[in-house]
């Protein structure tokens, strides 16, 4: 059993024992999390489609840590200006463990 959940803007396929790398969540190491926004759950064949989020389905995760994505460098220059910048950027993540998927109604 797996669902495709939306969070950070995004969508993730979890599953049971899975660890899915997010857009940061606020919380501690070892704290529960409720994934609320299910599009879709998929049992088998089964398969139930949400307009837009599947009805009482749930995905209980546990944060595993906080951590920051690989750096992005970015570089503007204008020739015959004399002009460059050079900056950076790394994302914070959180890290999660999939605990449970719930089917809802």
């Amino acid at each position: 059993m797996y669902a495709i959940v939306k969070t950070g803007g995004k969508q993730y396929k979890a599953a049971k024992d899975e660890v899915l790398i997010v857009e940061k969540i606020e919380g501690d190491a070892g704290s529960k999390v409720e994934l609320e926004q299910v599009v879709m759950v998929c049992d088998g064949a089964k398969v139930k489609l949400g307009s837009p989020f599947v009805k009482g389905a749930k995905v209980q995760a546990e944060i595993v840590r906080q951590a920051k994505g690989p750096k992005i460098n970015a570089f503007n220059y204008k020739p015959k200006k004399n002009e460059r910048k050079r900056w950076g950027h790394r994302q914070p993540q959180t890290y999660l463990r999939v605990l449970a998927v719930e089917g809802g109604k």
